[in-house]
């Protein structure tokens, strides 16, 4: 997909009527079991926020971007954490009820402008019931596909999310409580709800096995592959920069695991448009990969457990 059909339709999603989700109760309890989802699931849809959400004006200023001082508590201007990083994982094992194909999400990380970043900020409540909290806004279908797509590495999927949204999430200052404009009507969670929908449809956006096999590069057992070509079909796909991660090896990994997409917002997070960054900030490349790379072919073991890290 091109570049520029992407932002089209991420901030087309952000325009669309809100979604309304009333709370049915005050108790926030019994997590979701993971059920299995065909593959139109990955087809992106477009992104509808909860009401509330901030409404922000189409010309306003794009992250890390602007000409004169903003108000850090801007409700419409994602700062001081305005470089957005879409990271995945190219784990080594097929997770159960997954495919070979499967690259899975990691996070959504406010980087600062220079590429370095906060974490566990207050800019939000942090939380320790996330799936709770999703099923009790009616998120069954999010919930579905993050059990598929955003999985921890040992026990429960709800680990990872918890430390993704507490380390990343409470750093985003357009996911603040008064950013929501009825303060009468805003109940905790919220926010919850609109970091991991936002991460979850841009993820949709970007499928990097099958961006790498158009370029001819494809899981092998032997096989070693130029990072350059690997980076350049990632960012002619994505239309920014990408950050390319490795395990293994000395002195620089010799086996792909991780890609980090680059993105600028122009105006919320909640309802704002994802513009791919040109650059990686002074601090920003964080690659650590040879030259020449492996991209190992998945295994396939019983009794599979997620593979990502926090």
């Amino acid at each position: 997909m091109a570049p520029s059909l992407q932002s089209i339709i991420t901030y087309a999603g952000g325009l669309l009527s809100h979604l309304q989700a009333s709370p049915s109760s005050s108790s926030l309890f019994d997590p979701v079991q993971p059920r299995p989802i065909s593959d139109s699931s990955f087809d992106s849809p477009l992104y509808q926020p909860l009401s509330g959400a901030p409404s922000c004006p189409l010309d306003g200023p794009i992250s890390c971007h602007n000409s004169t001082p903003i108000a850090g508590d801007s409700c419409c201007f994602v700062y001081p954490g305005g470089r957005m990083l879409l990271t995945q994982f190219w784990d080594s094992k097929v997770h159960a009820g997954g495919a070979d194909q499967d690259w899975t999400l990691h996070g959504l990380w406010p980087d600062l402008c220079d590429g370095t970043y906060d974490q566990f900020c207050h800019m939000t409540p942090r939380y320790d019931n996330i799936t709770a909290i999703l099923e009790h806004y009616d998120q069954h279908e999010l919930l579905h596909f993050m059990n598929r797509y955003w999985l921890a590495n040992s026990g429960p999927n709800s680990r990872l999310w918890e430390h993704e949204f507490n380390k990343h999430g409470t750093c985003i200052n357009t996911l603040a409580p008064k950013c929501y404009q009825d303060a009468q009507s805003y109940t905790p969670g919220i926010e919850v709800v609109d970091y991991f929908t936002r991460a979850t449809a841009l993820f949709r956006t970007l499928d990097t096995y099958h961006a790498l096999e158009k370029a001819g590069i494809v899981p092998h057992a032997r096989r070693h592959y130029p990072l350059v070509d690997i980076q350049s079909a990632l960012e002619q796909f994505s239309g920014g920069r990408v950050v390319l991660r490795c395990g293994g090896g000395r002195g620089g990994g010799s086996v792909l695991h991780e890609a980090w997409y680059v993105y600028f917002v122009k105006g919320s997070l909640q309802t704002g448009e994802f513009i791919p960054a040109r650059d990686l900030g002074k601090e920003g490349d964080a690659g650590n990969c040879a030259p020449w790379v492996k991209y190992l072919p998945k295994r396939r073991l019983g009794g599979l457990e997620g593979e990502d890290d926090l």
